[in-house]
């Protein structure tokens, strides 16, 4: 009875402090909002590379396809291919800058690479992952992305189509693995 009298006169004389976090539970709080934060990050982060580096080659496959037509315009042909690398003459229809990033494609340890096939009547530019025959390299350089399937190699490749049955590769056939950026309606899965 004591205690009760006790506690009713304190609680009189001192009213109730505000009550607030201790500091244990702030570093509890603190290390599961840190948890939470780096899951999403580890999950977000690399959809959001990838996609950027598709959007990256897009955009620049579709800048170096506009230069060939102006190109054309201009010299009333293409230009001669090139192994690995911007074709020659084209310089004066890219942006400043531009000429910069040539032949380093998006992707990394991936190339730009301009193939002119008369043979074949193909005109595209191509991002190599590695070179021919060296699968070990191309399976850690390949896009992360839903249609690269196992069946690629060393061969496949993604691409520009700006003339002709574009491909993968020159040796390939047409249905080959590679990934087409502006096939239209074909499918860009072969």
């Amino acid at each position: 009875m004591g205690y009760m009298r006790l506690a009713k006169i304190r609680s009189r004389v001192m009213p109730r402090a505000v009550r607030g976090f201790t500091l244990v539970e702030l570093i509890i709080i603190i290390s599961v909002i840190g948890i939470i934060a780096a899951i999403t990050y580890s999950v977000a982060v690399p959809n959001y590379r990838e996609r950027t580096y598709l959007t990256r080659a897009t955009s620049e496959l579709h800048t170096m396809g506009n230069a060939l037509t102006l190109y054309v315009s201009k010299y009333n042909d293409y230009p001669a291919d090139v192994a690995r690398g911007i074709p020659p003459g084209t310089q004066e229809f890219l942006q400043q800058g531009v000429n910069n990033v040539w032949p380093n494609a998006p992707w990394p340890g991936s190339i730009y690479d301009y193939d002119r096939w008369d043979d074949l009547g193909i005109i595209q530019i191509s991002i190599r992952f590695c070179n021919a025959g060296d699968d070990a390299t191309c399976k850690k350089n390949f896009p992360k992305e839903s249609w690269v399937t196992s069946s690629w190699d060393s061969y496949s490749s993604v691409y520009f189509c700006i003339k002709g049955p574009c491909r993968a590769h020159h040796d390939k056939p047409i249905d080959y693995p590679a990934y087409c950026i502006n096939c239209g309606t074909k499918s860009p899965f072969f």
